[in-house]
């Protein structure tokens, strides 16, 4: 297994950040891959998205194979945008629910605005470089007029296009756009069994048993049935099916037949045939979308119905419309973190290992994305992993208790947030931040002076390199070390090591560094020169700059 021990020098770090780019090209689908001729443990590893760990391969190979598995342009690009302003904003910001049921009336959707410019001005003074809507939550209520329901924007009163203004000022604000689709769809429960099912939860509140979050949202909502056509879940038979799917009347008719828009055959149930038609909607609609959220929360799992997604047609489809959309959950896309409080494990690899084909279903992880090991050694040459592939971790977490809006709650402070971006930015992550808005369709103002004020102190300590300001020596308490990730994560093991008064002193240490590690220090140092050590390493290691900062005034 290949191990080095390097000591770069800072003009070394700084000559690596010039390296030629490693082209890195998405897999494609398994259904669609050929195994290269000759042997399969013989032949050359080239760097790659997505791989195959073969029955043939030595140990030796599958960390050769890891340590050449790299990000695709899509991914790159989004590593670069290190944080991600979500907006959870729909059904729920008007009943003051965090899951709905969606049995509600659509008119209870009625902002008195919508300021999505004043979201923008918000999200940008926090820094944030990309915005993310959710276009459906779990409760089913589209916030733009979907042909293929009526639970929507379209009833609502002045039926805002809800997505069409954030799509708009978003790029009018230079941001790139991701768009949240909820798999899973109150609206569409099937109308009997959600009956039956509200008759059963009455029957536990009146033994005394205690009820889920769910079944508390139905409980509420009586004996209004769900808005939508009863597809998910429905046992529908499996058909072949055109995407998009016209209706009557259906403005896209002309472009469909001339071929200006493209057209899907797909093999699917109803609510398959649903979603990928809204999902047509979104990206030929309202794109380029640069990241698409797929939330695996089911809510009625629990209650005995669920939906059996098929989302290998969801990605091919994707892939075709928008190539570099990463897709939270999806081949070569992005991973859950973990957790919903913003941070990253110390050790955060964006190489991971999986048992079954990441085209396949969502997430597939052979662990528990919570597991505190995701990508050691171990973990990669555990005899059940099939794949590997490119998955960088992202961080979600919201500026208030809640992830939708509620007037009671206060946002966090702008020190926290600080910490946050340090745990999550700072350990080869991508920090998404929600911050809602409130029912006048605006951020909050206690929200945005939160925003403001973090980003000011972002700016502030991360925005230059101390050495950039003058000369030696220097006085600094955070160092910010890079991968040049082009060439992949390599790095197991790693020192930094500082020149104070003459002589050579370890300062900080770490394991995993990836897009970027940012390592805090006790107390300040003041060094006339600072270098990085790799300890362990999968490959020969490909550093990129290596930065210093000071986050208290001087």
């Amino acid at each position: 297994m290949a191990r080095r021990t390097r000591v770069l020098s800072a003009l070394a770090l700084a000559a690596a950040a010039a390296l030629v780019p490693v082209q890195a090209t998405a897999q494609q689908p398994a259904h669609q891959r050929q195994a290269p001729p000759g042997p399969p443990c013989s032949a050359p590893v080239k760097p790659a998205s997505q791989m195959t760990v073969e029955s043939c391969d030595s140990p030796d190979r599958i960390i050769e194979k890891a340590a050449n598995i790299v990000p695709t342009p899509g991914q790159l690009a989004w590593q670069q945008r290190e944080v991600t302003a979500f907006t959870h904003f729909g059904m729920n910001t008007f009943t003051d629910r965090e899951w709905g049921s969606g049995t509600e009336d659509e008119k209870l959707f009625a902002p008195k605005a919508i300021d999505a410019d004043q979201w923008m001005r918000a999200y940008k003074a926090a820094g944030v470089e990309q915005v993310m809507l959710t276009a459906k939550h779990h409760d089913g209520f589209v916030l733009y007029p979907s042909r293929y329901t009526d639970h929507s924007v379209a009833l609502s009163p002045g039926s805002p296009d809800v997505v069409a203004a954030y799509v708009k000022a978003a790029r009018k604000a230079g941001l790139k756009v991701g768009l949240y689709l909820s798999p899973s769809d109150g609206a569409e429960l099937p109308h009997a069994w959600h009956a039956q099912w509200v008759d059963t939860i009455r029957e536990k509140q009146a033994e005394g048993k205690p009820l889920s979050l769910p079944e508390r949202m139905a409980l509420e909502d009586g004996d209004r049935a769900p808005a939508g056509e009863g597809r998910f879940g429905n046992g529908s038979p499996v058909t072949e099916r055109t995407i998009p799917t016209l209706v009557p009347g259906d403005d896209r008719a002309a472009a469909v037949r001339s071929g200006e828009l493209p057209t899907f055959r797909v093999k699917a149930d109803d609510y398959d045939t649903y979603y990928l038609n809204q999902l047509y909607e979104l990206f030929t609609q309202y794109g380029p979308v640069e990241e698409l959220w797929l939330d695996g929360a089911n809510p009625w799992s629990g209650s005995g119905i669920t939906q059996k997604y098929d989302v290998k047609q969801w990605f091919d489809m994707v892939k075709a419309l928008s190539p570099n959309t990463v897709v939270f959950q999806g081949p070569q896309g992005v991973r859950w973190v973990g957790n919903e409080s913003g941070t990253a494990r110390e050790t955060e690899w964006s190489v991971t290992p999986h048992t079954t084909d990441p085209w396949t279903g969502l997430g597939s992880l052979p662990n528990d994305s919570t597991d505190p090991d995701i990508g050691s050694r171990a973990k990669l040459l555990d005899p059940s992993v099939n794949y590997l592939q490119w998955y960088p971790a992202e961080a979600d977490v919201s500026i208030r208790p809640g992830w939708f809006h509620h007037p009671d709650q206060k946002p966090r402070t702008p020190a926290q947030l600080m910490n946050l971006y340090e745990k999550s930015v700072g350990r080869n992550a991508s920090l998404l931040l929600n911050v809602p808005p409130d029912k006048d369709g605006r951020i909050d103002d206690a929200d945005v002076a939160a925003l403001t004020a973090f980003g000011s102190d972002v700016r502030r300590i991360y925005g230059t390199d101390l050495r950039r300001q003058g000369p030696a020596p220097y006085t600094f308490d955070r160092i910010a070390v890079r991968e040049d990730i082009r060439h992949g994560q390599r790095v197991e093991k790693f020192a930094v090591e500082a020149r104070v008064g003459g002589s050579w002193q370890r300062i900080a240490e770490g394991t995993t560094i990836g897009h970027q590690r940012i390592l805090s220090l006790a107390t300040p140092v003041t060094a006339t020169s600072v270098r990085v050590k790799v300890l362990e390493s999968r490959a020969t290691p490909h550093l990129g700059a290596t930065t210093l900062h000071l986050s208290t005034t001087p």
